[in-house]
């Protein structure tokens, strides 16, 4: 129905397309004010629990935001004058509306650990009760205007905004940035690339266009998402990537399948319909397998995850329409001039080549897929050396602002104060902690405990509460308390999960809630990390049955589940060896902390799977239907793969300047996302689908497409199969069978 409408009034279908996408442009207008952020946390751990109740009983929280007030050159913050002036920004902070609980190293009774050791430097910390979306883009902004007035007022000190919620906001912002630089280098590298595959700039602008359709609908369609859940802003960068990716492969896929049926002497009009029906069962079982690794996001339940679940789905509905709709009645008024200038040398140098590396490999299958195994193995072994851990401030360049001050605070600071562990005890009575406040003073790693009590380091009470302090820890209507647990310089340095554990399996006198920034982190990657099992196996099993449903083969899905899986443990290795291990670093400029931060890796590998099995639908589509035509097992694997030759190097080469583009970003994850993903497209299109693929389908044979019997005559029911064209044979020799 849809080729027969496209192919009768192709102007009419293109006007009202271009109709569509003037809509979708207008409500994308405002998507990316649209999108909103949100932190790296569970809303149903024990750490929010704990972060709840220390807002509805104590009035307070973990702090998110801080001020570092620096005095003039060989000042100090003991000075009458300069404490003066923090004082005076202390309670302008306290005077900002939606701040709280401020405290500042010029309170009475403060802690010294907020000044530096060498007392040039000192800190304001507050807690700013709200979503993420609130504090990052409507509070933080206010602030910083009032403080930077205020800093120009000042003569003596200067200030410098910082903070959690300050660190994502300028991360967000820098990847609105990247966004905007990635529009202006990723179009004109594959317009480029696109004129060099199709030797005509109406298909190679074309081809483009479907993916600005697929991008500027997927931002519209996160719009109007965004209007009833969170989607985060970094969602914008996959669209962007995705939408330009997947518009290009299946344009290329359909494009080459239109020529094909042209050459074989089919009229236009035909060789729009057969094309559609060919390629376009294929590019649905593509975008199936893509939208199933994209939506197994949807099980973390976390809102900057799930964001890109929504992303990703968007963008291959949309992309869809575009290679469904607007290629196809473009195609048609194209006519014969959609065919090479000149179809003797047209993809002859991809074809060729890959002719030639198919024939050695399947020459000798038990050779070639044991050097392509050997290298999957030794690109992906970095990877066992993995660890997880919460991302900072170091996700930003050393330029931004507030990553000079946790800079200064990691260099000069005995410790961070606002990574101290909150453990609320709601049940306890203040006067009856005193011994677990100093347990938990002597737990590894432990500086200091601050408590209604007083404070304890090393077991022992060091300093007596005060009514303020008292207050400060007892509950508003005297039931229940909390103490501070304060983390030394080198338990942050070195990573704060076991940290978290060990205060957690410290024996307490009631029930008590561990919150607090560290908790937060360690709940957050616990909920990520432990989940990822139960992802991989939804992802393996729904491509498994898409493959099934397309080829009616139990070998071949298993045969791509396997060989995905080894695809992606390059990029697992790639993220360890030059991120977490830092040997990138360099090249990149980024700071490296010895640790990843989980959600990227998941991330990166729901999409990696989805592409990649992008390209096994491709291949295998094409090497079955040469097998259904012929019954050559062998010569099956040449003949598919020379003829997606073209289609597989140029789309993968695309798709990889697409991704490493954000290489030069100026956000840690972006960096990772895009050199992870690029390296790992090369690799699949190269190592995988040019050695592992055809080695092991000649390996297996007429095993390749077996399956039980009862599978088989399920398969038999389902209306799949993918109709067959005469299409032009490519000239290639036979091989030789051995």
């Amino acid at each position: 129905m849809i080729a027969t409408l496209v192919t009768r009034y192709p102007r009419k279908v293109l006007v009202g397309a271009f109709i569509v996408f003037l809509l979708f442009g207008v409500v994308a207008a405002g998507a990316m004010d649209a999108l909103t952020q949100s932190r790296f946390e569970s809303a149903t751990a024990e750490s929010a629990d704990a972060e709840r109740m220390l807002a509805e009983q104590f009035g307070t929280g973990t702090p998110n935001i801080a001020v570092l007030v620096t005095p003039a050159a060989g000042r100090s913050v003991d000075d009458a004058d300069i404490a003066r002036a923090g004082r005076d920004f202390t309670e302008l902070l306290r005077a900002e509306p939606g701040v709280e609980d401020v405290t500042s190293f010029w309170d009475a009774g403060s802690s010294p650990t907020l000044a530096s050791e060498n007392r040039s430097e000192a800190l304001i910390l507050a807690w700013a009760p709200g979503s993420a979306n609130h504090v990052r883009n409507e509070l933080l902004p206010e602030l910083e205007s009032r403080l930077v007035a205020a800093d120009e007022a000042a003569t003596q000190v200067s200030v410098t905004l910082a903070g959690s919620d300050q660190v994502f906001r300028a991360a967000a912002v820098q990847s609105r940035q990247d966004f905007l630089r990635a529009e202006m280098l990723i179009l004109p590298l594959v317009l480029g690339l696109l004129w060099l595959v199709f030797r005509r700039v109406v298909l190679a602008l074309v081809t483009i266009g479907i993916g600005l359709f697929s991008v500027v609908g997927t931002l519209a369609i996160l719009r109007i998402i965004a209007g009833f859940t969170d989607v985060s802003p970094f969602a914008a960068n996959i669209a962007l990537t995705m939408g330009i990716a997947l518009g290009v492969d299946y344009g290329l896929f359909l494009t080459y399948r239109f020529r094909e049926e042209l050459a074989a002497g089919r009229d236009v009009a035909d060789a729009v319909r057969s094309a559609l029906r060919a390629a376009g069962h294929t590019i649905i079982f593509s975008a199936a397998t893509v939208a199933a690794g994209l939506a197994a996001l949807f099980v973390f339940q976390f809102p900057f995850l799930s964001s890109f679940a929504y992303a990703g789905i968007a963008v291959v509905a949309t992309a869809l329409i575009g290679v469904g709709v607007i290629l196809p009645a473009t195609l048609t008024l194209l006519g014969t001039r959609a065919l090479p200038r000149n179809p003797q040398r047209a993809g002859s140098t991809a074809t060729g080549l890959w002719v030639r590396v198919t024939s050695a490999v399947i020459r000798r299958p038990a050779l070639g897929g044991a050097v392509g195994l050997i290298a999957l193995l030794v690109l992906g072994a970095p990877a066992l050396g993995a660890q997880f851990g919460a991302p900072d401030d170091r996700v930003l360049q050393p330029s931004q602002p507030v990553r000079t001050v946790y800079d200064t605070i990691r260099a000069e600071f005995l410790t961070e104060d606002a990574d101290a562990v909150a453990v609320v005890a709601p049940d306890a009575s203040p006067d009856s902690i005193g011994e677990y406040a100093a347990r938990l003073s002597l737990v590894p790693g432990v500086l200091r405990v601050d408590s209604a009590l007083g404070t304890y380091v090393q077991g022992t009470a060091t300093t007596p509460g005060d009514p303020t302090t008292r207050a400060r820890f007892t509950a508003e209507d005297g039931t229940g308390t909390w103490l501070s647990v304060l983390p030394t310089r080198a338990q942050l340095d070195e990573g704060v999960n076991h940290f978290v554990r060990d205060i957690r399996a410290t024996a307490a006198p009631s029930a008590v809630i561990v919150g607090g920034s560290p908790a937060m982190m360690e709940d957050y990657i616990d909920g990520v990390v432990d989940r990822f099992p139960l992802v991989g196996l939804l992802i393996a099993l729904v491509t498994f049955l898409i493959l099934f449903v397309m080829t009616g083969s139990v070998i071949a899905p298993l045969k791509a589940t396997v060989l995905n899986m080894l695809s992606l443990s390059v990029m697992f290795g790639v993220l360890v060896w030059g991120f977490q291990d830092g040997n990138l670093s360099g090249i990149l400029d980024f700071t490296p902390t010895g640790l990843i931060e989980p959600s990227i890796p998941i991330l990166m590998f729901c999409i990696a799977y989805g592409l990649s099995m992008d390209y096994e639908v491709f291949l295998l589509s094409r090497i079955k239907e040469e097998y259904d035509r012929t019954g050559d097992a062998n010569q099956s694997v040449v003949q598919g793969i020379s003829r997606s030759a073209p289609l597989v190097t140029a789309a993968a080469l695309i798709l990889a300047i697409s991704f490493a583009v954000y290489a030069t970003s100026g956000v840690t994850f972006l960096q990772q996302l895009g050199l992870g993903m690029a390296l790992t497209v090369l690799v699949d299109a190269t190592i995988v689908r040019g050695i592992l693929v055809p080695a092991f389908m000649r390996l297996a044979g007429p095993w390749n497409w077996w399956a039980p019997a009862p599978l088989r005559r399920l398969h038999a029911r389902i209306p799949v199969s993918e109709p067959l064209s005469v299409t032009k044979a490519v000239d290639v020799q036979p091989v030789a069978r051995s």
